[in-house]
């Protein structure tokens, strides 16, 4: 009995032992210091939290979220994600005083939040335990403080995806525990700071997409701890240093859309556990060293495009089994595929040799790859059957396929370097007579030769007098429309410039006006590198200030500067950059001579230096961008709707877009312009036969000859107005598909608040503006419909943009409307219905992030927008819910049927 006592009494003991201890430890974990609980009270007030995340009455260190303590003071405050009250939404600023106060702070994570404001100074002067910063994609704008130097014990520093600009801090290079430093995509400017080469514990340093200048700094090979090295996307222009190869444990070096010249140093060997190396779309020259890729066996993924490499690839490139995806297109190398004996069927790997100078025969090298491009080099002999599927050849000497060469431009290529041309498999004289047999077997051949003639003579016949009959009727209804007339039936085509006329392409200039009018084209005088040539300031005689073109004809095809004069000759349009003149005198130069455009492309004048001594930027008023929209879709319609045969731009982008003294629109870049493929009904007939058609690449080469093709790039174009990001309309596709899954969530016709949070933090405008930002989002996302068939055209398009407000508001009291009636009178179905069975459609994407759908931007609220949270059929937060649109905005679509019905291509 006592014993059983005796194990009452130490099951009680350990019982209130074990309460007490507990107790002790919620006691040390409750929050001790009042100033810091007031701190938290005063940050939860400036910067709108809501009481979901951080609830009044209850302990920050207990119940709030994202606040971490230790011994009672807080040590960490994450608020990444959260969203703001309603009336912190409304006027969201960088109002974090109440952080002075938390003297032990150790990580503040804020990513994702609208923080739209500059860093005040003292940030970095008050945290002297701060380990963390994460301030990426916060709206900031501003310079960053030097006073970050202080941060003395700071680890990982962030603040990508923002508006920074100015130069970068050279005390950042003082922030010697520095483990991460990422400052990409924003603006800033300048040299990159020769003190970072003593951050020692970096791993990752990733500055890209920026407008850095100057060069990669030396001493980097201090950075012996680098992991990850991103300076992409800049204007860094020296060589690539050799002692890049000393960081062994590089894993990743990213210096593409550079200027960096001169060739690749063999150092580079060195970087052993590199897994990506992009230098493409630089002014990288000479060939690549044949040993330079031997020690590089870890290597996954190679850009060598858009440079002047010439050469051969090295061999080891093509039995590295690690490699997944190479680029080497766009460059001069040459050579013969290697006959490598290769085990494996075609892996994931993917293989771009486009717009080079290879020759030869095809070898089972590239059953290696699930798809190669090969288009625009010189392959001859016959095509394999296994190579049919996944190989682009588009632009060869090859025997079995179509779109190649023609005979003259193979036949030179191969003489030239004293080869042999095959001929496309035919001989150099005429096919010997037939042998004689049985008589009654050639007598059934020629009956059935004759029978199929003429069949075959009456189908032409038909299709002939269709086609009259067509070209009639577009020459009667386009009273616009300047004819670039096609080639009569039954003649062969002249090569381009034997049948110019040079009285309407301006003056005939000599060498030396050219020479003197760009000061001997001169650095100071160099606009850019152009993919077509180098264009140059001038100023002719008279002080009239001209743009110049500089042509090599060593490294551009002649073809395409008569191609572009060819243009001039029969087109013109307000909306197209007029030509001058031109100067053809030189047998390797050719220069072209155009008006001068003082506020240069959309691409340099999208945001501007203020006239004030600071570094600050000024952006595009939203007129502005609206008149230039209007004025990029007029040119890009007549091309496809008033010229006969259509014209298809190709290099539809915002350094394209050039702009005059009044931001009036005159399209550039027009050496890439081509026939439009095919003829308006090839995308009906494609789904009739249910033909696949989807893909991007034309017959042509390189970018798509359709009206769909340049579509799509316009709504890039006018993505880049609605975000204000700099780049989108010429990234990458692997960088454009992230970043548009990103961002098309937020563009929706039932919802406009959702396009607040991706429009461009620079834009103060109101109530009314906003429903143009918005429509001109909607008219972006159609664009950018992943199918080309269900693109809108150009007409449309420019009609949409005209009238912007009819795109997105009502015009009948029920906005379901829409779903019950006959969308054959709708436009909103013409322009819209297309994408609405898209998976990148926001009905089929979960509620946005916080982070997104709070403060994206400085807007003037009217008190009109608070009755917007509720619509008459309960669909939406506003009153745009789901539109019908006027027939007399655009006649009806051209297919209801998918608009009508789910996607079925």
């Amino acid at each position: 009995m006592v014993d059983q006592q005796s194990k009452v009494v130490l099951v009680c003991f350990v019982f209130l032992s074990l309460l007490f201890n507990y107790s002790l430890e919620q006691q040390q974990q409750l929050l001790s210091s009042r100033i810091e609980r007031l701190a938290l009270l005063q940050l939860r007030s400036s910067l709108g939290l809501r009481a979901r995340e951080w609830p009044i009455k209850a302990d920050p260190c207990l119940l709030w979220a994202g606040i971490q303590c230790q011994n009672g003071r807080v040590i960490g405050i994450n608020i990444s994600g959260f969203k703001r009250t309603r009336i912190g939404s409304q006027n969201p600023q960088f109002s974090v005083d109440a952080l002075q106060n938390f003297t032990l702070l150790a990580s503040f994570n804020a990513s994702n939040f609208a923080l739209p404001g500059l860093i005040p100074d003292w940030f970095g002067s008050v945290f002297p335990s701060l380990q963390v910063l994460d301030l990426r994609s916060c709206l900031i704008r501003g310079v960053i403080p030097a006073s970050f130097g202080n941060l003395s014990n700071l680890t990982n520093l962030y603040l990508s995806g923002n508006n920074l600009t100015g130069l970068v801090p050279s005390t950042l290079g003082q922030l010697s525990r520095l483990e991460v430093l990422d400052l990409s995509r924003n603006f800033l400017t300048g040299a990159i700071p020769v003190s970072f080469v003593g951050l020692r514990n970096l791993t990752l340093l990733d500055m890209s997409l920026n407008y850095l200048t100057g060069g990669i700094p030396p001493g980097i090979e201090n950075l012996v701890r680098l992991k990850f090295l991103n300076f992409s996307g800049n204007s860094l222009s020296s060589s690539i240093p050799a002692q890049l190869g000393d960081l062994s444990s590089l894993v990743d070096l990213d210096l593409g859309s550079n200027s960096l010249v001169g060739p690749v140093p063999l150092d580079l060997r060195g970087l052993r556990n590199l897994q990506r190396l992009d230098i493409g779309k630089n002014s990288l020259s000479g060939s690549l060293p044949g040993n330079l890729f031997s020690p590089l066996s870890q290597l996954q993924f190679l850009v060598l495009s858009d440079n002047s490499f010439t050469g051969g690839l090295p061999g080891v490139l093509w039995s590295m089994t690690q490699l997944q995806f190479l680029d080497a297109s766009r460059n001069n190398f040459t050579g013969m595929l290697p006959n490598l004996s290769l085990n494996a069927n075609a892996s994931t790997a993917m293989l771009n040799l486009s717009r080079n100078l290879f020759y030869g025969s095809l070898s089972s090298v590239i059953r290696r790859f699930s798809f190669t491009d090969l288009s625009d080099n010189y392959f001859q002999g016959r095509v394999p059957d296994y190579a049919r599927s996944n190989v682009s050849f588009v632009e060869n000497c090859l025997q079995n396929v179509s779109n190649q060469r023609s005979a003259r431009d193979c036949a030179s290529f191969y003489a030239e370097r004293g080869l042999i041309f095959d001929n496309f498999g035919l001989p150099n004289t005429t096919q010997p007579p037939a042998q004689s047999g049985k008589k009654s077997r050639r007598t059934t051949i020629i009956l059935v030769a004759v029978l199929g003639g003429a069949g075959l003579l009456a189908i032409l016949v038909i299709v002939i007098v269709l086609l009259i009959a067509c070209t009639r009727k577009r020459g009667a209804t386009n009273q616009r429309g300047t004819g670039v007339g096609p080639i009569p039936a039954g003649t062969s085509p002249s090569p381009p410039g034997m049948s110019l006329n040079f009285s309407s392409l301006g003056d005939a200039f000599t060498y030396q006006q050219i020479i003197h009018a760009t000061g001997e084209f001169g650095n100071e005088n160099l606009i850019k590198h152009g993919h077509s040539g180098d264009l140059f300031r001038g100023l002719l005689e008279g002080g009239i200030p001209v743009v110049i073109k500089r042509i090599d004809l060593q490294s551009v095809k002649k073809e395409a500067c008569m191609l572009e004069l060819d243009f001039f000759s029969k087109v013109s349009h307000p909306r197209i950059v007029p030509l001058l003149g031109h100067c053809l005198e030189n047998e390797n130069e050719k220069f072209l001579v155009y008006k001068y455009m003082p506020n240069g492309d959309l691409s340099n004048s999208l945001y501007r230096k203020n006239d004030s001594d600071n570094d600050s930027l000024k952006s595009l008023d939203w007129i502005t961008r609206l008149k230039i929209a209007i004025g990029a879709a007029e040119g890009l319609s007549y091309l496809h709707h008033e010229c006969s045969p259509p014209l298809v731009h190709r290099d539809v982008q915002a350094s394209s877009i050039l702009l005059d003294d009044k931001f009036e629109v005159r399209l550039g870049s027009l050496s890439e312009i081509c026939a439009q493929e095919g003829d308006n009904h090839q995308n009906r007939i494609s789904r009739l036969l249910r033909l696949p058609q989807t893909s991007e690449q034309g017959t042509s080469g390189s970018a798509n000859a359709t009206g769909a093709y340049d579509v799509y790039c316009f709504g890039k174009v006018l993505l880049e107005l609605v975000t204000g990001k700099l780049g989108i309309s010429a990234s990458s596709d692997v960088a454009l598909r992230d970043w548009l899954e990103q961002t098309l969530p937020y563009i929706s016709i039932y919802e406009k608040d959702l396009v607040t949070s991706i429009v461009d933090p620079s834009l103060v405008i109101d109530e009314d503006l906003l429903e143009e930002v918005w429509a001109m989002a909607v008219v972006a996302k159609s664009c950018l419909n992943p199918k080309p068939s269900r693109r809108p055209l150009m007409r449309y398009i420019l009609k949409a943009l005209e009238n912007p407000l009819k795109v997105v508001r009502e015009e009948h009291t029920s906005s379901a409307r829409l779903r019950t009636t006959s969308s054959r009178s709708s436009w909103n179905a013409a322009l819209f219905g297309s994408w609405r069975h898209s998976s990148l459609d926001v009905a089929a994407v979960p509620a946005a992030p916080a982070s997104k759908m709070e403060g994206g931007s400085s807007f003037k609220q009217s008190g009109t927008s608070g009755s917007q949270g509720s619509s008459q059929n309960g669909e939406g937060a506003n009153s745009s819910s789901t539109r019908q649109q006027s027939r007399e905005i655009f006649p009806e679509p051209m297919n209801v049927q998918d608009v009508e019905r789910p996607n079925e291509d």
